[in-house]
């Protein structure tokens, strides 16, 4: 009792009170207190639009046996670029050629590159905005051979600034700022690639950077005649991915450069495309589309689950799922009546890497654990791929929704840290669009013609008591990519 009266009177006692205060006041300021930058978690306005076009990739197994690579949306992106005049602005998170060197993969980003240029030299009056991730780069640590063919030819890429968000790993960030993050990244690198065995070495600095775990995971595409909002990254070791896409024309265009101008702002510099004064023909079309990102797409789900009850078909297909209020919503919805069905990815690939099944496997135990007979949990049933695709569809009698786009069903995705873009869709059941992702949903959960999914109980036995304690661990830490 002595030694602990005297305790304060110690210089080493000061020096950890002062270290513990400026990191906590450190990680007060950079989660909480801290303005996100203007133009983020951002709500369009609602338009009434028609022609939206529903896009898909899948792998799967036909009834043969054989694998089949069932692949639209970047053929559809090259078209769009194809048609550009006046404008291209895409936004893409993960933006490269480099993979594991095990197997072939479609040259994703060389083609999109190849379309750009090409389409550029074609138009030399044409507007190209592209705006990426550090990831790509590793965070300085080498010249991306993509980003340098789009500059060549012209292109204003744009690297998002990061630190400008909110941290979304605050004990391992508040140490980074006030140690490390002055020494900058620096190239030259030593250290192996953690992303994948044939991209170039990395520079410690850099390592630590990316160790922040931070994100601009936006996926779309927009030109003054069309506008994709998506799931995929134009990433060739993702290629074989299972993701979705919307295509829309009209109005809505205008929200989404508004939105991107936004992040080119605050990030750096680019001859972006005027659209202020331009105007979009206003369309009359029976579905309400609106584009939202950030924490006004957590807003939108949590709104229209809220809704759903007795008689409805509740979809989800989702490469994450870990945000609390979602799945005790999704518990609730099924407690009032509704068909909860749930496609989940197993979580166990990731740039080639084998993971641990985190975040899905522990929560799918916990949602079987409600024992709630109106919801059902079947997991994609991948190989080499994952299932990417971040989508919600509720079914109802009058009025149908869909929102789908970047976010994961994560505090990361959801909660103004990361950088995300997503459509909500509503209207009537009748409508092809919903009618085509209802058919999508009822192909893969059935294995129509072919095989998509499995069972629950085909994966639970990956999850141990290390696994669940590890899951449990990232989450009160908040040291984890979901």
């Amino acid at each position: 009792m002595k030694k602990l009266k005297t305790l304060h009177k110690k210089k080493w006692f000061w020096l950890i009170v002062v270290i513990v205060v400026t990191i906590g006041l450190t990680i007060s300021y950079h989660t909480s207190w801290k303005a996100i930058p203007e133009g983020i978690s951002y709500a369009g306005e609602k338009h009434n639009l028609e022609d939206i076009e529903f896009l898909y990739d899948l792998t799967y197994e036909d009834e043969d046996g054989n694998t089949v690579h069932d692949r639209h949306i970047f053929q559809e992106m090259r078209n769009t670029i194809s048609e550009a005049e006046d404008f291209i602005v895409a936004d893409m998170f993960l933006f490269n050629g480099y993979t594991n060197g095990k197997r072939d993969f479609p040259p994703i980003s060389e083609l999109l590159v190849d379309s750009i240029v090409e389409r550029k030299a074609s138009k030399p009056d044409l507007k190209v905005v592209f705006i990426t991730d550090q990831i790509n780069t590793v965070y300085g640590s080498y010249k991306s051979e993509t980003i340098k063919r789009l500059e060549d030819a012209g292109v204003d890429v744009v690297l998002t600034n990061l630190n400008q968000l909110r941290d979304s790993n605050p004990v391992y960030s508040s140490v980074w700022r006030l140690l490390f993050s002055w020494m900058g990244t620096g190239e030259n690198g030593w250290i192996k690639n953690p992303l994948a065995k044939e991209a170039p070495d990395v520079t410690l600095r850099s390592y630590l950077k990316l160790l922040n775990i931070k994100a601009n995971h936006r996926k779309l595409l927009v030109t003054e005649k069309e506008a994709i909002v998506s799931t995929a990254n134009p990433h060739d070791a993702s290629g074989y991915h299972e993701n979705v896409a919307f295509k829309m024309k009209g109005p809505i265009i205008k929200d989404i450069l508004e939105s991107e101008e936004a992040v080119v702002n605050y990030s750096g510099t680019a001859d972006f495309p005027s659209y202020k004064d331009r105007t979009w023909e206003r369309q009359e079309g029976p579905i309400e589309v609106q584009f939202v990102t950030e924490g006004k797409i957590y807003d939108s789900i949590l709104t229209e689950l809220k809704k759903a009850g007795e008689g409805d078909d509740v979809w989800l297909g989702m490469y994450y799922l870990a945000d609390r209020k979602i799945i005790d919503l999704l518990d609730k919805v099924a407690d009032r009546g509704a068909n909860v069905r749930i496609v989940l990815d197993p979580n166990r690939k990731s740039f080639g890497h084998e993971k641990p099944g985190l975040p899905n496997l522990p929560v799918a135990a916990e949602m079987q654990k409600m024992g709630n007979e109106n919801l059902e949990v079947r997991w994609y049933d991948i190989n080499v791929e994952q299932y990417h695709t971040k989508m919600l569809y509720i079914d109802k009698q009058d009025e149908n929704v869909i929102i789908a786009g970047s976010a994961n069903y994560t505090r990361r995705n959801l909660a103004n840290l990361n950088l995300e873009a997503d459509v909500v869709l509503k209207g009537p059941p009748s409508e092809e669009t919903f009618k085509e992702v209802d058919d999508y949903f009822e192909r893969i959960w059935t294995n129509e013609s072919g095989h998509y999914t499995a069972d629950y109980e085909e994966y639970k036995g990956d999850l141990t008591f290390v696994k669940y304690a590890t899951y449990h661990l990232q989450k009160w830490f908040w040291f984890t990519t979901y």
